[in-house]
Parts: C-alpha cells; sequence; structure tokens
C-alpha cells in the first residue's frame, strides 16, 4: 500500500463516520486556533508596547536627572549647582560617544488660556530645537523654534494636538480641523504665539481604526457638506495609549524664554533657576552604551566638581519587561495550547483504537491476503495523520474567527496580529499530535493475527 492509497483509506473512513470525526477533531481545531490566537494578541501586545518605546527615543536614549547628594558628600551640599546649560556644552565638547544633547526645563501644570477656555497641561518645556529628534517629534503645521528664536528669547511655542482641541476646539466639535498658527495664547499670565503644532500621535493600530471609521462615517451621510471627522469616535478615541497621550500634550517653548520670562519666579533674588529639571542624551551606538554613560559620567564629575548629586535613567528596564511580558506571555499561551492539543490527541487517539476493534476482520483479510505488520502500522498512523491534519487547517480557518472577536475587545495599540510562524508552528504541531496519538492503535493493529481476526464476530 503506498501512501496516497492510504490517505485516500483515512478520508473514507472520515466521511463514514462524519459526526464522530467532526467531533474527534474538535480538540485539535480548538487547539491550533489557541495556539493562533494567543500568538496573534501576544504579538499584538508586543507591536504595541515596542511602538511605544520608539515614540519616546528608543534605547539610545539616556535621561540625566538630579539626585540626592551621597550621603559621604553632605560636606558639599552648598557647592552642587546642580544640572545646568553647562553640563549640555561639557557633554557637547567632551563626550564623543554622546551623539544628542537636550535639555530640558519644565513647569508642572502650567496653565493655559485663550478666550475663555483653559487646561493645566503637564508638559510644558523650555528646550532647543534638536528636542524633537530627541523625543521623536514631527512639526505638522508651521515650524520648531530655531536657535534665533531661542538667543533672542522669542514669546513662541509648538503645541500638541490635545493642547490645540482643549483651547481651539478638537475636529469632531467643530466640524473641521483648526490650525491654530500664528494665534495667541497665555501661560501664567505670559502671553505665547503659537508657531507650530505637532501631528497627531496614535499606535499602527489606532490610525487603521480611526480610517475605517471615517470611511464608514462618510458612507453614512446622507447630503451635506463633505468633511473632516477628525481622529476621534474610536475605542482609543484621541488618546491612545499613555505615551502617544503625553506626547499630543507637549507644549515646547526657547530654553532661554523658559528659564528668563518662566523661571524668574522660582529664582531667588529676582534671578531665574538656571537648573534643568532633566538633561536628555542620546548614544551613538547601543552597544557602546555602557562606555558611554562612563565618558558622561567622568564629564559630569568634572563640571560638578567631583559631587555626584545626578543619576542616569535608561530605556533599558522598559525593553527588558517588554521581553519579560512578551516571554512570559508566549509561555503561558503555549501551555494553554499544547494541553488542547493534548487533549485533542487523546481523542484521536480514542477513536483510532475503536475504529480498529471495527475493523478486526477489514485488517485480517488484509494481512490474509499478503499485507504486512508494516502497511497496516503506516495505514492506522497515515489515518491519524490525516484526522489531525484537517483538524489543523479547520483550527487555523477558526482562528481567523477567532482573532476577530478578540480585536473587538483588545485595546486599539494591542490589536492582535496573525503571523505566518504562528500558524506554521500551530499546524506542524497538530500533524505531530496526530503520529504520536496513532502511534499505540498502529503498533495494536499491527500485532494482529490475520487468523483471530478474521475469526472476530
Amino acid at each position: 500500500m503506498n501512501l496516497f492509497n492510504a490517505i485516500g483509506i483515512g478520508l473514507k473512513e472520515i466521511w463514514a463516520h462524519k459526526f464522530r470525526s467532526l467531533l474527534t477533531m474538535l480538540g485539535i481545531i480548538l487547539g491550533v486556533s489557541s495556539l493562533v490566537s494567543m500568538s496573534a494578541l501576544v504579538k499584538g501586545m508586543e507591536n504595541g508596547m515596542r511602538e511605544g518605546l520608539i515614540a519616546i527615543g528608543g534605547l539610545e536614549k539616556v535621561r540625566i536627572e538630579q539626585e540626592d547628594i551621597p550621603a559621604a558628600q553632605m560636606h558639599l551640599a552648598d557647592q552642587a549647582v546642580g544640572i545646568t546649560v553647562q553640563d549640555v556644552y561639557a557633554l557637547q565638547a567632551s563626550a564623543p560617544l554622546i551623539k544628542m544633547v537636550t535639555p530640558e526645563m519644565r513647569i508642572q501644570r502650567a496653565t493655559f488660556t485663550r478666550g475663555g477656555s483653559t487646561m493645566n497641561v503637564w508638559n510644558f518645556i523650555g528646550t532647543l530645537p534638536n528636542a524633537i529628534e530627541m523625543n521623536q517629534h514631527v512639526v505638522e503645521h508651521g515650524r520648531m523654534f530655531n536657535d534665533i528664536d531661542n538667543e533672542n528669547v522669542h514669546s513662541v511655542c509648538v503645541i500638541g494636538t490635545t493642547v490645540r482641541d482643549e483651547l481651539f476646539g478638537s475636529p469632531e466639535k467643530i466640524g473641521r480641523e483648526i490650525i491654530p498658527i500664528g494665534e495667541q495664547i497665555t501661560v501664567n499670565g505670559q502671553p505665547l504665539t503659537i508657531i507650530g503644532m505637532f501631528q497627531h500621535y496614535e499606535s499602527e493600530q489606532d490610525r487603521k481604526y480611526r480610517l475605517v471609521q471615517q470611511q464608514q462615517g462618510h458612507s453614512q451621510e446622507q447630503g451635506g457638506v463633505t468633511r473632516s471627522r477628525g481622529f476621534g469616535g474610536g475605542r482609543g478615541g484621541r488618546g491612545g495609549s499613555g505615551v502617544f497621550r503625553w506626547k499630543n500634550s507637549t507644549v515646547y517653548i526657547p530654553l532661554n524664554t523658559m528659564w528668563l520670562k518662566f523661571k524668574a519666579v522660582t529664582g531667588t533674588n529676582a534671578v531665574p533657576d538656571a537648573r534643568l529639571s532633566v538633561l536628555n542624551v542620546k548614544v551613538t551606538d547601543i552597544d557602546k552604551l555602557e562606555p558611554a554613560l562612563q565618558q558622561a559620567r567622568n564629564v559630569m564629575m568634572y563640571t560638578h566638581k567631583g559631587i555626584e548629586d545626578f543619576e542616569f535613567q535608561t530605556q533599558e528596564n522598559w525593553g527588558e519587561d517588554i521581553n519579560s511580558r512578551i516571554r512570559n506571555a508566549r509561555m503561558s499561551g503555549g501551555i494553554i495550547a499544547a494541553m488542547s492539543l493534548l487533549v485533542g490527541g487523546i481523542g484521536i487517539m480514542n477513536i483510532m483504537l475503536a475504529s480498529i476493534t471495527e475493523r478486526i476482520r477489514e485488517l485480517g483479510i488484509r494481512k490474509a491476503l499478503g499485507a504486512t505488520s508494516v502497511n497496516v502500522f503506516v495505514q492506522i498512523v497515515v489515518e491519524s495523520v490525516v484526522i489531525a491534519v484537517l483538524g489543523g487547517v479547520m483550527g487555523l480557518a477558526a482562528s481567523y474567527g477567532l482573532v476577530q472577536v478578540l480585536t473587538l475587545v483588545s485595546p486599539t495599540e494591542n490589536t492582535p496580529v496573525i503571523t505566518v510562524e504562528a500558524m506554521s508552528v500551530a499546524f506542524l504541531f497538530s500533524a505531530a499530535v496526530g503520529v504520536l496519538a496513532g502511534l499505540i492503535p498502529a503498533f495494536k493493529a499491527a500485532q494482529l493475527d490475520p487468523i483471530q481476526a478474521l475469526r472476530y464476530e
């Protein structure tokens, strides 16, 4: 008996007992669909987390923050000046492994007003023009302020879309997108002119969902003026994940403007506070992170006169946390799917044993006509594999429907993504289960004595 004949016999057996075969394959169907669906969930979660990591600068970005003076240096506390612009110049001149340095002066919960609209902004930041590259910002309308704006202490700002929505109105409410370039707003009593607005930040899945919602909205409109429905209306709304909400709520102004016009009230004797809130640096190569940090530390220890009143905050913990979560999620999903496939394998083994009992006379006739034990063994194993493979194919089809259901209840930035690798692993796993489940029944069938089999009633 060749392989094709064995497959044909297996298909005939399945067709002869359709309902029983379907129930047998159900375990494989559930196992394969759960494995593919769990993998899709994990892949969606990984995409969302890595997208957020990239959106804030990636692993190459390192934050230098002010830290309490060590106990051994407390006698030097009056000499500590904190992180200042002098550190920026020193790092730019003496740290070749640092390719970019971006200082930040912040005011927490600054009050923004325009007309009768008011909002508190957490991310009101005075910085240098290279902040858009450091923090992966894109100016969609207008321009970013430049070095001339910084040197001349111009009262200009670049805002995020959330600030625009709160002070000028969102596209969903107004019916059109407002671009407030040239408009003036007031921040803590100081006037600022808007010269630029960042693009609206959202995850890739949020963007796709928004486009679908826009298309559906336009197709349902009867008459009226065609208009943009903005970015809202989706499950994630305009906010998206935390990283994108943070970026959409950002307001940048020139560093000197922040220092001289806003920090003066926090200084002493009418002298503005010159300390930076954060100093962001980006290393030339992530593989050289350790020597780059050591180089930066050496430079700053020199500018701080040996006082270590600063610390480095890397994104490594975020990257490791992503890897840890993905690894744990894959392990949990793999265990669940493996248990389902194991149950399916037990079902196949049970039905094959029952099938052998029903076909003892048939098998005895075949052996009496010259079929060897190897022929019978191969035939039973092939029949078992055919059941498992058909169940695997049906499981792959079912996984698409299951993923669609999961998509409806998942956050848009973590939308499940089916991968070819997961489908391949699930299918091969189902075939392997079929082989293993058929070994014991096949061995039992191969050991049948033809004379006793022919006498079996």
